[in-house]
C-alpha cells in the first residue's frame, strides 16, 4: 500500500514536472518580428534587438527587398512590427491599399540626395536632361521637392506632399523623369543624367551623402516612423522595443555608425 501511493505520488510530481514549463516556454518562443527595407536600417534595428535581447524581449529583424512587401507582411499578420517608411508614404499605401495600418513613433531621418556620374552641379544639366525618380508616389514627391530646392524645376504652388510630375510647371530644362523601383536607381546612375537615390539604397551601393549634388536636411518632411497593425498599436511587446529602440545607447550607435548619415529623432 505504501509502495502504490509512493509509485502514485512520483508519478503525479513528473508529470506536474512534464506540464509546469509549457506555459513559460511558449512565452519564451514568442518572438516579436520587425520587417524593414534592405539597408543600414536594419543594423540599426538589429542593435536594438540586442540590447532588447539583454531585457528579455526576442526581436527578428526581416529585411525585404522591395519596398511594397513590409507594409503587406504586416498587414498579413506575417511580422508584428516595421521601420522603413515615413508617414506619406505610409499614408498613401494605407489609402490605396486598404491597410489598416498606423504610424507609431518616429525613428530617423535619412537624407536622400541626387547623384550623377555625369555632371558636377544640377546647374550644369544639360537640356532634356533625363532625371532618375521613384516610381512610388510619395518617394517621386521627395525627389520632386528636392530638385525644386535645387532650383531645376518649380511645382505648382500647394501641391504638398502629393505633388507628381504633372504638378511641375516650371521645367527650364526640359528635363524628363525616368520613373523607376527605388533599388533600381543607382544602378540606373550609369544611363541618365541624375538621379535621387535614398541613402539606404546610395550604402548598398556604396555611394556617399558627401558626393551627392544635393542633400536633403535634418528638417525633411519624410522622417521614418515606426508602423503597426490598428488592433496592436499599443502593444506592450511593441512598445517596449520602440522605447529600447530610442533609447540613448541605440542614439550613440547610429553617431558612430553613420557619422550624420543617418540622424536620430530623439
Amino acid at each position: 500500500m505504501i509502495r502504490r501511493r509512493s509509485l502514485a505520488f512520483l508519478g503525479a510530481a513528473l508529470l506536474a514536472g512534464a506540464v509546469a514549463p509549457l506555459v513559460p516556454a511558449q512565452a519564451a518562443d514568442k518572438i516579436l518580428k520587425v520587417g524593414v527595407s534592405a539597408g543600414p536600417y536594419g543594423d540599426i534595428l538589429r542593435e536594438a534587438a540586442r540590447l532588447a535581447a539583454q531585457d528579455g524581449l526576442k526581436a527578428e529583424i526581416i529585411e525585404f527587398t522591395d519596398w511594397n512587401q513590409p507594409n503587406s507582411a504586416l498587414d498579413a499578420k506575417e511580422i508584428d512590427l516595421n521601420n522603413f517608411q515615413h508617414r506619406p508614404y505610409l499614408a498613401n499605401q494605407v489609402k490605396s491599399r486598404g491597410y489598416k495600418l498606423v504610424p507609431l513613433d518616429p525613428s530617423i531621418v535619412v537624407p536622400g540626395g541626387i547623384f550623377s556620374q555625369k555632371v558636377k552641379s544640377l546647374a550644369d544639366l544639360p537640356a532634356g536632361a533625363k532625371v532618375g525618380i521613384p516610381n512610388d508616389p510619395t518617394n517621386a514627391t521627395r525627389a520632386l521637392f528636392l530638385l525644386q530646392e535645387a532650383g531645376v524645376i518649380k511645382l505648382r504652388p500647394g501641391s504638398g506632399t502629393a505633388a507628381s510630375t504633372l504638378d511641375v510647371v516650371e521645367n527650364p530644362k526640359r528635363i524628363t523623369f525616368a520613373e523607376l523601383d527605388a533599388a533600381q536607381l543607382p544602378r540606373s546612375l550609369g544611363d541618365l543624367d541624375a538621379s535621387f537615390v535614398s541613402n539606404n539604397y546610395a550604402h548598398l551601393a556604396g555611394l556617399k551623402l558627401k558626393d551627392a549634388l544635393i542633400v536633403e536636411t535634418k528638417n525633411s518632411e519624410w522622417t521614418l516612423v515606426f508602423a503597426a497593425r490598428e488592433d496592436r498599436k499599443d502593444d506592450p511587446e511593441i512598445r517596449k522595443f520602440i522605447s529600447i529602440y530610442r533609447s540613448a545607447p541605440v542614439k550613440a550607435f547610429i553617431e558612430e555608425k553613420f557619422k550624420g548619415s543617418i540622424l536620430p529623432t530623439w
